[in-house]
C-alpha cells in the first residue's frame, strides 16, 4: 500500500476516533424466527463513517446473505473511533444480548495509531476471541496494517498480532479490510481515507470470501442434528 495513503489513513482514523459517536447498534432486517445473528464489532471503516445509511457493508451483507438463501440477521455493533480496550469493555453486553452465531472481529486501526504495544492489542483481541467462544460464537478475525513510518520493528509486530491469533486460535482471516483498492482515490471519501460508498461492495467481496466457508459449513453441521 502506498505509504501516502497509509499515512493519512492513519491520521484520519485519529480524526474520527476524536470525533467518536456514542456506541449504538443497529441491526439489519429481520431473517425470521429461526434466524442466527451475525455481529460486526469493528470502528469507522465498519461503522459507515461519512456515508448515507444503508450504504455500509455491513448492510450489504445482509442483502447478500438473503440473496444467497442464508437465515442470518446482521448486527452492526461498529463505532466510529473505536479501539481494541473499548471494544473488549462493551462486548459481554452485547454477546448476551444478540447471542450470535457468528462474530466479525475488526478492531485494532486505532490501537497502532496511538502506538500501543501490540502486545495490549493481542490481550485485548485474545479477551474477546474467548468470549465468543464460550457464548457459542465462531469468530473471523480482520487484520490490519501500520504504515512505514511508524518503524519496521513495530509495522511487523503489528500485523503479526492478527496472523498469529489467526493460527493460535484456528481462526479464519481477512489480512486488510480494503484489501485490492487501497491505492485507488476515486474510492475514497474527500478526505482521502474512508471509502466511499462504491467501495463496500469491494470490501463485502473481501469479508465474503472468508465468511461464505463458515457459514456452508455452520448449515452443514445444522442439518446433521
Amino acid at each position: 500500500m502506498p505509504l501516502r495513503f497509509i499515512t493519512r489513513f492513519i491520521f484520519l482514523l485519529f480524526f474520527a476516533a476524536a470525533q467518536a459517536s456514542s456506541p449504538g447498534i443497529a441491526a439489519a432486517a429481520s431473517g425470521g424466527a429461526d434466524a442466527r445473528t451475525i455481529l460486526v464489532w469493528g470502528d469507522s471503516l465498519s461503522a459507515g463513517y461519512g456515508l448515507d445509511k444503508g450504504q455500509d457493508w455491513p448492510t450489504l451483507l445482509q442483502t447478500r446473505l438473503q440473496d444467497k438463501g442464508f437465515r442470518h440477521v446482521v448486527v452492526n455493533g461498529s463505532v466510529s473511533g473505536e479501539t481494541s480496550s473499548g471494544g473488549r469493555t462493551r462486548l459481554p453486553a452485547a454477546l448476551a444480548e444478540h447471542a450470535p452465531s457468528i462474530l466479525i472481529l475488526e478492531l485494532g486501526a486505532n490501537d497502532g495509531l496511538r502506538g500501543l504495544q501490540p502486545k495490549l492489542l493481542a490481550d485485548n483481541l485474545k479477551a474477546m476471541i474467548d468470549a465468543a467462544n464460550k457464548s457459542g460464537a465462531q469468530v473471523l478475525l480482520v487484520g490490519m496494517q501500520m504504515p512505514p513510518n511508524y518503524g519496521p520493528a513495530y509495522t511487523r509486530r503489528f500485523s503479526a498480532v492478527f496472523s498469529d491469533l489467526a493460527e493460535s486460535e484456528d481462526l479464519p482471516l481477512v489480512p486488510f479490510l480494503m484489501e485490492g483498492f487501497a491505492d485507488r482515490p476515486e474510492l475514497f471519501l474527500a478526505d482521502g481515507i474512508h471509502p466511499t460508498a462504491d467501495a463496500q461492495a469491494l470490501i463485502l467481496d473481501t469479508v465474503w470470501a472468508k465468511l461464505q466457508p463458515m457459514l456452508v459449513q455452520a448449515d452443514a453441521r445444522a442439518q446433521r442434528r
